[in-house]
């Protein structure tokens, strides 16, 4: 009798591991059905740690910007270089097995900086002028100086100054080259906003000296470092204004010559300069868009987009502007691709073209898919650089709330900083679209630095800070590909 009760209460008990087994399967207390389909969705916590995981261990991302700096090199818009890139990163997004690779053809301008920069201040015995060669390099888009140029160099304090000269003024500044010494202000915290603050002198200031008849238009570097590397930059004509040469001084030579002219004019003396630029507007050039995807298991017709510019400047090799961004964005890909499942949305790489150009690529880009009646409902940029993310800049104030309702999920990893600002240059033309425009804000203390100067070289990148970079952008995604944006 005992015995028969003893094999009863052991068969009640394995039928209540059963059904207890049976009943935890089918909905365990760390994952969700997702709309009746039968995958297991980990809770986001672990996704967003098995994500960091595998971007922290084992990642192919830092060697391969290391060929793209180092075997390929700078990427000047219309290059040849330019060309070897889009060349390589098809064939990195190629090998990744991914839904969908392909190039995005885009007519890009061709600006060649020619052969080496020369400036001078000219010497003056009786007044006691150093003869001495300071550091310089054109402005991006700029037009030569068809050999030599000679004239007196005359200072102004901003690009406001220089914009409300009167008549009476102006012709003090008739046939001379005029130099605006306004600077990067240092009091900003973010860097980005002590750039975006001047960034019109270098665009804009060429066009307000020739209105009042400079031979031509110099300004300091961009950057809050003093040293002798001049940085670069896009500058833009005015339509049917007359072009004059454009370049920018290393801060250090920007300094000196801020000094001598301003002991010159406390005397009523006057400074010679001597310049030479070598750069030629060229015709536009075929190129490409990079573009790799993983398509949305369920709802395919939504697209998230990642991306970062493939050209860069000539003057180093590109490595925070933007090729860090640029082998983030394709981290992205992988990272979510060694996932359990497949991203509920389409994920989109791209890896634009001529971001400092003009953004032709980025223009092109969107016009193709307003043209297909794609539905981008957001897009996020890497083109700040590759050091330690911050968190994440939201280009809508009125949808910030979208993304900050993930904060806790990002504060394990120091992603403290979701707040409304600009987004980045290549997707924002996908804004008329309506979609929600996010970028990356990485630590901004070190960019202007290096950003558009020759030390924006592969050895300047942390390797764990990229890393950490890319793993905040496939969080990120990863979010709003799973769980929508509404």
């Amino acid at each position: 009798m005992k015995k028969n009760i003893l094999s009863f209460l052991i068969l009640v008990l394995c039928s209540g591991f059963f059904l207890f087994s049976c009943t935890s399967a089918e909905a365990p207390p760390n994952y969700t059905q997702d709309n009746n389909i039968k995958t297991e969705i980990p809770e986001p916590e672990i996704v967003l740690r098995s994500i960091h995981d595998d971007a922290l261990v084992g990642s192919p991302a830092y060697a391969q910007l290391r060929y793209l700096c180092k075997d390929i090199g700078a990427r000047l818009s219309g290059s040849e270089n330019a060309q070897k890139a889009v060349e390589y990163m098809h064939r990195v997004l190629d090998s990744m097995n991914l839904d969908t690779v392909y190039l995005q053809p885009v007519m890009v301008p061709h600006w060649e900086r020619g052969e080496k920069e020369f400036c001078q201040i000219l010497g003056n015995n009786s007044d006691k002028i150093e003869q001495k060669i300071l550091d310089i390099t054109a402005l991006g888009g700029s037009v030569g100086t068809n050999g030599g140029l000679k004239s007196e160099i005359v200072a102004v304090n901003s690009l406001s100054d220089l914009e409300n000269l009167s008549k009476k003024e102006a012709k003090k500044y008739e046939g001379k080259i005029i130099f605006v010494t306004q600077p990067m202000d240092a009091k900003f915290i973010n860097t980005g906003s002590a750039y975006g603050a001047c960034s019109s002198v270098r665009v804009r200031g060429a066009n307000y000296a020739s209105k009042v008849g400079a031979k031509a238009f110099l300004i300091r570097s961009l950057t809050l470092k003093n040293d002798n590397h001049p940085h670069t930059g896009i500058m833009i004509y005015q339509e049917g204004g007359k072009k004059i040469p454009a370049a920018a001084l290393s801060t250090n030579s920007a300094n000196y010559l801020e000094k001598i002219l301003t002991k010159a004019q406390k005397e009523n003396k006057s400074i010679e300069m001597e310049l030479q630029l070598n750069c030629e507007i060229l015709p536009d050039v075929l190129s490409y868009n990079v573009i790799g995807e993983l398509r949305g298991r369920e709802k395919p017709e939504e697209i998230i987009t990642v991306g970062g510019h493939l050209d860069s400047w000539d003057l180093g090799e590109g490595a925070h502007d933007d090729g860090t961004g640029c082998l983030q964005s394709v981290e992205v890909l992988r990272l979510i691709q060694k996932l359990e499942n497949k991203p509920k949305r389409t994920i989109r790489c791209v890896l634009f073209m001529s971001e400092e150009n003009g953004a032709s690529g980025a223009k092109e880009y969107a016009r193709v898919a307003k043209e297909k009646n794609e539905n981008h409902i957001a897009a996020l940029e890497s083109d700040s650089g590759g050091f330690t993310p911050r968190g994440f800049r939201v280009q809508d104030s009125t949808r910030l709330k979208i993304i900050q309702k993930w904060q806790s999920l990002f504060e394990p990893y120091n992603l403290h900083k979701i707040e409304y600002g600009f987004s980045g240059v290549d997707i924002r033309p996908l804004e008329d679209s309506g979609t929600l425009l996010i970028g990356l804000e990485p630590d901004s203390q070190r960019y202007f630095d290096v950003h558009h100067a020759e030390t924006d070289v592969f050895e300047n990148v942390h390797e764990r800070e990229f890393l950490l970079g890319a793993a905040a952008m496939a969080s990120l995604t990863y979010m709003m590909a799973e769980y929508g944006i509404e």
